[in-house]
């Protein structure tokens, strides 16, 4: 009995390490997966005017996954010690002890070996492309400590798969990426403003800087502009890309969603962080109108 005993605690302690784990990965909110898959896929669809490889899409969804699971885990690392500071995350497992410092640090390491593992099978350019957004995503969490712009600096590391996605369908980086990649650094930084609008009191009280409290009282009309500001890019997108009209009506619909979520943001912590998981479905809604308003056109991508 005591043997069968000794066998079962070790099996229930390995459930919670892998739950402890899972949880700092952020395996169980996948709203942050998905807000950097979107904009990924629009790339993709653009760069090839078209459907894009399989392989390449497949390569980049998981790749997507990877990083920003290793994303998380290093913010949370540099964060632990403001995150016990801030109601919404003081139960993070590192800022509750469920895991160590250097188990963080050491996952970390693994997801970005994972990632690593994908680079072969992409081109050259997409392989110079890596380090560089490997070091934005973990300098991201440092920035808050000095400036009241790290949404700005998140914008930069969740467009990265934008002109990465570019180089690996056509072997290099047109224009459109750059303007692709500045309307979803608009977007980011909107709904990044939004998300810190939650956590104001608490960060304003554990010294965490950010946009929402360099913005103040005029936080909704910084989102709205920041907002327009997509929209005038992508519709600019559209009229060079000689996109057809599901495009637009996407563009229309966001519009409508982005007035949707400027009645949430009336000072309640619940309803900004409402504002920041509706973004889900404005990703969803400028993919669809790719898609169904490109013409194909077949790149030859490496």
């Amino acid at each position: 009995m005591a043997g069968k005993r000794a066998s079962v605690i070790p099996a229930q302690i390995w459930r919670q390490r892998l739950s402890a784990y899972a949880s700092l990965m952020r395996l169980d909110r996948p709203i942050g997966t998905l807000l950097l898959l979107w904009p990924t896929y629009w790339g993709l669809w653009l760069a090839a005017r078209g459907t894009p490889p399989l392989r390449i899409f497949a390569i980049f969804t998981l790749g997507t996954w990877i990083m920003r699971s290793a994303g998380c885990v290093i913010n949370d690392y540099f964060d632990r010690d403001f995150d016990r500071q801030v109601e919404r995350t003081r139960q993070r497992p590192l800022a509750a002890g469920h895991v160590q410092p250097k188990e963080a640090l050491l996952l970390f390491s693994v997801l970005c070996l994972l990632a690593a593992c994908l680079l072969p099978f992409l081109n050259r350019l997409v392989l110079y492309l890596a380090p560089p957004a490997v070091a934005i995503s973990a300098a991201y969490p440092l920035f808050k400590r000095f400036t009241h712009l790290p949404q700005a600096f998140l914008g930069l590391a969740f467009s990265f798969g934008i002109p990465m996605a570019f180089a690996a369908v056509q072997g290099k980086i047109p224009y459109l990426a750059w303007a692709l990649m500045a309307a979803n650094a608009c977007w980011v930084i909107a709904y990044d403003t939004a998300y810190a609008m939650a956590d104001r009191p608490d960060d304003i009280q554990a010294g965490i800087r950010s946009t929402a409290i360099l913005f103040g009282r005029f936080d909704r009309r910084a989102i709205a502009l920041l907002e327009l500001a997509m929209l005038g890019i992508l519709a600019w997108i559209g009229t060079i890309e000689a996109l057809h009209w599901p495009f637009w009506l996407s563009l229309a619909a966001c519009s409508l969603l982005f007035f949707y979520q400027q009645t949430l943001l009336d000072g309640d912590r619940g309803k900004a962080f409402q504002a920041f998981l509706h973004n889900n479905w404005i990703g969803l809604w400028v993919f669809c109108g790719i898609i169904a308003g490109i013409s194909p056109s077949p790149i030859a991508g490496p």
